[in-house]
């Protein structure tokens, strides 16, 4: 039990977690009804639900975002394949003559899915074949995604009505809004793919020394042609989320910094951005930072301009947590404590 409690304590996702543990009790302190949870006309509600549910879009292109810094790259265009697939949903809606019509949202939601993997092609053909640095690459989708998103929606707000489409923002299936069974679905999937199966391992070797497993016969372009369609997938359902919640089409708006918040939930939860070994785990607890972060400013009545100061205090404090220097006198006070402790049952 000991041994096991000295592992959590020393992992990368400790302090993490310490750290979600510290703005819940903020949280407590300000709102003593943080933790309870209402059912309401057969549905969840409360602030954790809210968490969960604002927080998802985040998390789904930050589950992307840790395969391709695992990878040793990055990609800066996911908050413009938001913007691009909602757009896309949008406007085929619109352009029907019955929005409502669930066969139609199929559709549309489909069309915006293909459009998203279609931009993860292109940033791996750029970074792959090409050969141009990831954020490089990813930068010219993220400055030109925007753009097309403009001229899909003409430089227009599209509002749309449409209860089936409204459902992936706001709806519940069994009481739990959709957008968490989507997280949570594509985070199993990940999770899955990468830990029961080889494919985790080959993006590791990638990421640790391109070089030496091309050499060892992994198919480098192959693995990074995969985790760029995935994270624009990834992106692209975000994206549909968001829209969705909204009911509206905004290319300057949607997703907008979404691409930040996956680097620092991704950073947060311990994966290294030089690449190689990762964490989806400390991924997911880093989202909830970030998501409880936000509530946090919300809730204490601080003003949202200054939210992003506060992530960026908090990316600094649990970075610094993490460092080798940290572990190292947190190793050595714990041989510290043992010594005393061994001596001080030798006396005895």
């Amino acid at each position: 039990m000991r041994t096991v409690l000295a592992r959590f304590v020393s992992s990368r996702i400790f302090w993490p977690i310490v750290m979600l543990a510290v703005l819940f009790a903020i949280n407590v302190v300000a709102f003593p009804g943080f933790f309870s949870i209402s059912f309401r006309d057969g549905n969840l509600y409360g602030s954790l639900i809210d968490i969960l549910r604002n927080g998802a879009p985040t998390l789904i292109v930050a589950i992307g975002m840790t395969l391709v810094i695992a990878t040793r790259g990055i990609d800066l265009s996911v908050g413009a394949v938001a913007a691009i697939s909602g757009a896309v949903a949008c406007s085929i809606l619109l352009g029907s003559p019955n929005p409502g019509d669930p066969a139609t949202v199929i559709v549309a939601i489909l069309v915006a899915l293909v459009i998203g993997v279609g931009c993860g092609l292109w940033n791996g053909l750029l970074v792959s074949v090409i050969g141009i640095q990831p954020i490089i690459a990813t930068l010219i989708l993220m400055t030109a995604g925007r753009g097309i998103a403009m001229l899909l929606t003409e430089g227009q707000i599209l509002t749309v009505t449409s209860p089936p489409f409204k459902l992936l923002g706001t709806g519940f299936w069994f009481g739990v809004p959709v957008a968490i069974f989507i997280a949570a679905f594509i985070f199993i999937i990940a999770a899955l793919l990468t830990r029961r199966t080889a494919l985790g391992l080959l993006i590791e070797s990638v990421g640790i020394n391109p070089e030496a497993s091309r050499q060892a016969g992994v198919r480098a372009r192959g693995v990074l042609f995969s985790v760029y369609i995935f994270t624009a997938l990834c992106a692209a359902v975000a994206g549909l989320i968001l829209t969705a919640n909204t009911m509206a089409a905004d290319a300057n708006n949607t997703g907008l910094f979404i691409e930040l918040d996956a680097i620092l939930a991704v950073v947060i939860g311990g994966t290294s951005l030089a690449g190689g070994r990762y964490s989806l785990a400390g991924t997911l607890v880093g989202a909830l930072v970030i998501q409880t972060l936000v509530t946090t400013v919300y809730t204490v009545g601080i003003s949202p301009v200054a939210t992003m100061v506060f992530k960026a205090a908090v990316v600094i404090i649990v970075c610094l947590l993490q460092s080798p220097t940290t572990n190292q006198a947190l190793a050595g006070f714990r041989r510290r404590l043992a010594l005393r402790s061994g001596k001080g049952v030798a006396a005895a």
